[in-house]
């Protein structure tokens, strides 16, 4: 096994909307260039590109074959995709360092959700017979699931609201999120449901945005960062995707994930979780205590861009290791319907 880390890490703001086309090129051009120049080395540097993203979500075919235009046709690169979020193409990179045929690798994700009606669009990942045919959208169905959360005593509505508070507030330590300040858990509850038992503040936003992360190998992640995060356990694992198979209220796919990545005595945890329960159920799937700081960033809840947004909670997890405010995080992504597929990735800091 070689050692492996995350060496650098950028991302845009995450915004309601933006101008640019959906193939997400005007996003990934100035995030490239951040990475890279912090880094000091060029795109003639990387020995692969990984990207993560959606075609049903851009509207178009192939929209990553034209977002490789922010890399440049010139010279000739190694250059592969998943249709998910890039945490996964984060996994894939991953494994060819681990076979040894490169020592750096550049991944991307990108997402223009307000392109279309992203309640809509979620539900062509959802069984093609015999669910995505009626048409429920993502909230109505995690609002079935926070239902069955609340009736099984996990939680409630005002833990639910805290976690929204607790996310608004740490954002605002944070330049990129899309929403973030001061609120009151009760006065959250004050206000009307988007879909009972979830209000507006229990989702995460409409985001447009991009995020990137470069690994490196051995002796090259140690000429190109004082402190890299050396990746210890790097696990997904996945669930059914018929939800009468399945205990919404748990997922076993984010356990099995979590002890095969050793989550045990993290410090720090960046969790994906598109709404306020799904963050409780995480904690509890994962076993982190009240010792463990979740989403300093924000989290999802103040800002997910779609197909990136996991990939930055591995790059924000990273950060508290290259500033050396942690010594074990953990980077958590999940893909599918109501925390179907889970991704957990476990990175260190050494001395």
């Amino acid at each position: 096994m070689r050692d492996i880390a995350v060496v650098g890490f950028a991302q845009t703001p995450c915004v309601r909307e933006t101008d640019g086309t959906t193939n997400g090129v005007e996003m990934l051009v100035p995030i490239f260039h951040e990475v890279l120049g912090g880094l000091g080395i060029t795109k003639t540097d990387i020995g692969f590109w990984c990207s993560g993203s959606s075609d049903y979500l851009a509207g178009r075919a192939f929209s990553f074959v034209s977002a490789v235009d922010a890399i440049g046709a010139f010279p000739p690169i190694a250059e592969s995709h998943v249709e998910m979020d890039a945490a996964w193409a984060l996994y894939e990179a991953w494994v060819k360092l681990l076979c040894g045929e490169i020592d750096t690798a550049l991944v991307y994700g990108f997402g223009k959700s307000s392109a279309g009606q992203l309640r809509r669009v979620m539900a062509m990942q959802l069984d093609p017979y015999l669910v995505t045919p009626l048409w429920p959208d993502s909230l109505g169905l995690a609002g079935i699931q926070a239902r069955m959360g609340i009736e099984n005593g996990l939680w409630d509505e005002r833990s639910m609201a805290a976690v929204a508070a607790q996310s608004r507030s740490a954002a605002l330590s944070n330049p990129l999120a899309q929403l973030s300040g001061e609120v009151d858990a009760d006065e959250l509850l004050t206000l009307p449901y988007v879909a009972d038992p979830l209000r507006r503040h229990d989702c995460a936003p409409i985001t447009d945005g991009a995020a990137t992360i470069v690994l490196a190998a051995g002796d090259r992640a140690r000429e190109l960062c004082e402190r890299p995060a050396w990746i210890t356990g790097f696990e997904h694992r996945t669930d059914s995707p018929s939800f009468g198979t399945r205990d919404l209220t748990t997922s076993p796919s984010a356990v099995a994930a979590g002890k095969a990545a050793g989550a045990d005595g993290v410090q720090v945890a960046e969790l994906h979780a598109p709404f306020t329960h799904q963050e409780i159920l995480l904690r509890q799937a994962l076993g982190l205590g009240d010792e463990v700081t979740v989403n300093p960033s924000g989290g999802v809840l103040a800002g997910n861009p779609m197909f990136a947004a996991g990939l930055a909670r591995i790059g924000e997890a990273a950060r508290r290791i290259h500033d050396g405010s942690a010594t074990k995080v953990l980077g958590h992504a999940t893909s599918g319907p109501l925390l179907q597929q889970n991704l957990v990735c476990v990175m260190e800091g050494r001395e």
